[in-house]
């Protein structure tokens, strides 16, 4: 039996199919405008059993296509233990939201924490951020890596930070100083939801943003402690998406 999950984020959509216990395909898109129908061109030729969806979006895809979705909580839960066996701090930062999440020694949510209500700390925020100093999101983490002086970004508010790096620029900044500096405004929010929730080991790091190298440097410069990156840190909500479509599959054919 083919299982599938569906993260369908704001910025990305995200595909895992496993066939048992071994994933045997991944797609990604970008969401785009309307993702319910990035998610049906994800979908074509492909064969599935079951489906779990997952994400910003999962409501979307919840009435589109008569499935049954998770949060995004438990779903990154689910893929993150599968990966690492014994986690105990999750950390999700993705486009519109940031989520830190402890489990305990069997597997379960005990605690969350998440940023939703404002740009501040998210994939969006250092998207816009690339854009004013002139890098590509690929590049930014890199470009901040090269950074000579430590400076300070006193805001954290989308709005009034791309102010203060334009008048930073306009002062004869490094735009690698002031990159460095937004990383640092980004790894401190983050910080302090961490502690909200827990920082036990292992800590892993997943959502596009762990792509950041960065990010992931300055986060465990910050917190003295390891953080784990899977290879393809975007797939792990749907790949837990996926893994609870084969549970709930079990569930009913044993109830059957």
């Amino acid at each position: 039996m083919y299982f599938a999950g569906i993260d369908i984020g704001s910025r990305t959509i995200e595909l895992v199919i496993l066939d048992g216990e071994e994933i045997v395909l991944t797609r990604q898109a970008d969401a785009g405008v309307d993702p319910i129908s990035r998610a049906r061109a994800i979908l074509r030729d492909v064969d599935y059993d079951q489906i779990i969806a997952t994400g910003y979006g999962r409501h979307l895809f919840e009435s589109s296509f008569d499935a049954p979705t998770v949060t995004e909580i438990r779903a990154h839960a689910t893929g993150a233990c599968a990966l690492f066996p014994g986690v105990h701090t999750i950390l999700d930062i993705g486009g519109q939201d940031s989520k830190a999440i402890a489990v305990n020694d069997a597997g379960r949510v005990t605690k969350f924490e998440m940023n939703d209500r404002c740009a501040a700390g998210t994939g969006k925020f250092l998207e816009i951020m690339a854009n004013t100093l002139g890098y590509r999101l690929d590049e930014f983490g890199l470009g901040a890596l090269e950074a000579k002086k430590d400076i300070r970004i006193s805001n954290m508010c989308t709005v009034f930070a791309e102010s203060e790096v334009t008048s930073l620029l306009a002062r004869g900044e490094d735009r690698q100083d002031i990159a460095l500096a937004l990383h640092w405004s980004v790894v401190r929010k983050t910080i302090g939801m961490l502690r909200r929730v827990s920082v036990r080991e292992p800590i892993v790091f997943v959502g596009g943003v762990a792509l950041n190298p960065c990010l992931h440097l300055l986060l465990e410069k910050a917190l003295e402690k390891d953080i784990i990156v899977p290879e393809d840190p975007q797939i792990v909500g749907a790949y837990g998406a996926a893994l609870l479509a084969k549970k709930t599959a079990i569930s009913a054919s044993t109830i059957l």
